[in-house]
């Protein structure tokens, strides 16, 4: 496995770099963020990766936005902002990736439906499944029973709805590196 161990040094080396030099936490205007070309073609993609960035412990992790088709939300960070004391990706920062991922695609599907709402994560499971010596990628979509014509129109019409979203952080190869099961609810406001 010489990937691993070139990907393990390199990892460990950016570990040494991090902890050499105290680095403070950029701030949301200080960093330097673009969507690419064909996301900002989607006007809420634009308006959820402000959000994003305004939250400082997303800004942190230097969070942005990988893909959306209507179904997934992809979103990305680099490992030398999510990395632990073994040189891979921090177990906090894989499990708020995929919360974000879901989160968002949630907050989107509730905006295309014409609506505003505050989105809550209610209970969530994740999975630990290898350690990732790369950057991070989640990927979010609609658990197989979720509805979400249902959940708009619930939405819209109770003031109230829930569904529920899958994730998860890939390896290099293909496998996972975590995986995530969440419920969600959203309160309609207006």
């Amino acid at each position: 496995m010489p990937t691993v161990a070139v990907s393990r040094k390199r990892a460990c080396a950016q570990l040494v770099a991090c902890r050499s030099a105290p680095q403070a936490i950029p701030s949301p205007r200080s960093m330097t963020h673009t969507l690419s070309a064909h996301l900002l073609e989607h006007p809420l993609l634009e308006h959820l990766d402000a959000h994003y960035r305004g939250m400082p412990p997303v800004a942190a992790m230097q969070v942005s936005i990988a893909g959306y088709d209507g179904e997934r939300l992809r979103l990305h960070a680099p490992l030398s902002h999510n990395i632990n004391d073994k040189g891979c990706a921090f177990g906090g920062s894989l499990a708020s990736l995929m919360t974000l991922a879901a989160w968002g695609l949630v907050t989107l599907h509730v905006q295309e439906a014409g609506m505003e709402a505050d989105v809550y994560v209610a209970d969530s499971t994740v999975r630990y499944l290898a350690p990732l010596f790369g950057d991070l990628e989640a990927e979010a979509h609609a658990a197989p029973e979720a509805d979400w014509p249902g959940f708009t129109t619930t939405l819209a019409e109770r003031g109230k709805a829930r569904t529920e979203l899958v994730a998860r952080v890939t390896l290099p190869d293909g496998r996972d590196a975590a995986t995530f099961r969440a419920r969600f609810v959203a309160f309609r406001r207006g």
